[in-house]
């Protein structure tokens, strides 16, 4: 029977969706689309311990703080690693969608956490979510989440490989009849090729660059094939001999040695997931091939090389980067239909008055 309450919540609050992820977090607001997508960074102020910034002005404070602020990331590789300031950016988000539209009561929220999250990790992403002003928390797998985003037949008893390279965790599923067949969750992913090339450039190189400038050069010249038209960068940092400012030119090839080995060990795990799955499942997979998404996706040719390790056709799916917060959405629009897949599911309860 469905609470009486229902028609008034509709009226007065916002269904919220929610990629909750470690590099950044994406809000989905129902009738609305996609309304923020901001860097999971928070800058705290150490002295009296409030919150100075949220998103995109906190990260651009990476450092650039003086000693009593501290721009931190609350999620690390896809969990809660600070409770507290977890739920200060989940509350500035809510709210900051909630002056969208306009609505009074605490929202719907569906949040995308990594398969093979503990129960402890469960209770804390819900609990900070609870504590942001949510009215009801429903949890839902981020692969799963950007299966339905990218419009995957995941209930039907069809077998489906979805690979999602996020920036703390790379989850590799496999899915058939509404749940996850066999998974694996990798602490390798956007963050961890950041730090590979921060420490190839280190060795090679002789020079210190933060983790911004290897994030800015893996988007611009990154690969890992080579191109018909070399590509270059310019990186400035600080010379570890002399101590003072010095700046070099990086290659294509660099970051392609730099990243070489994370990229097998991804290309390993995937193989590895095939080689337990079903034999019937394995048949699907080789009809309907592999899909890629999260920004890990838009490396360049690692499509290409996916292909050429597993022997299976590789589709990057229709904006990667966003199929997580779509798939919330498209959960929130008919949450019934996806009650079995959700790892957490609350029933309504009465706002606080």
């Amino acid at each position: 029977m469905k609470n009486p309450l229902d028609r008034f919540y509709k009226m007065f609050s916002n269904d919220i969706g929610i990629d909750l992820g470690t590099a950044n977090t994406l809000v989905y607001l129902r009738g609305h689309g996609i309304v923020i997508n901001e860097p999971s960074v928070v800058a705290v102020n150490q002295k009296t311990g409030q919150v100075v910034a949220v998103g995109a002005q906190a990260k651009d404070m990476i450092g650039r703080t003086p000693g009593h602020i501290k721009a931190v990331r609350p999620l690390v590789d896809g969990v809660i690693s600070d409770f507290e300031v977890t739920e200060e950016m989940i509350t500035y988000l809510i709210n900051k969608a909630q002056k969208i539209s306009k609505k009074m009561l605490g929202p719907r929220v569906v949040v995308g956490v990594p398969s093979g999250i503990t129960n402890v990790e469960t209770r804390a992403v819900r609990d900070a979510t609870r504590n942001a002003g949510a009215r009801q928390v429903h949890i839902v797998e981020e692969p799963m989440a950007a299966a339905i985003g990218i419009h995957l037949p995941v209930h039907e008893p069809v077998g489906t490989m979805i690979i999602d390279i996020g920036g703390g965790t790379s989850d590799i599923a496999i899915i058939s009849l509404g749940g996850v067949v066999r998974s694996k969750n990798l602490r390798i992913a956007g963050d961890r090729l950041n730090s590979d090339i921060i420490a190839y450039i280190r060795s090679e190189f002789k020079i210190l660059i933060g983790e911004k400038t290897a994030e800015q050069i893996k988007i611009s010249i990154g690969s890992v094939l080579p191109n018909h038209t070399p590509k270059e960068a310019v990186v400035k940092g600080r010379d570890l001999i002399t101590g003072l400012p010095r700046e070099v030119v990086i290659t294509e090839t660099d970051i392609r040695e730099a990243i070489g080995q994370s990229i097998a060990t991804l290309l390993d795990a995937a193989k590895e997931v095939l080689e337990t799955t079903p034999p019937e499942v394995v048949s699907d997979v080789m009809q309907r091939g592999v899909y890629l998404t999260g920004g890990g996706a838009l490396i360049v040719g690692l499509d290409t090389i996916l292909h050429d390790h597993l022997g299976l056709p590789v589709h990057i799916a229709e904006d990667p980067l966003t199929a997580v917060a779509r798939g919330t959405g498209v959960i929130l629009e008919d949450i019934e239909k996806y009650n079995d897949i959700l790892l957490v599911n609350e029933d309504d309860t009465p706002p606080q008055i």
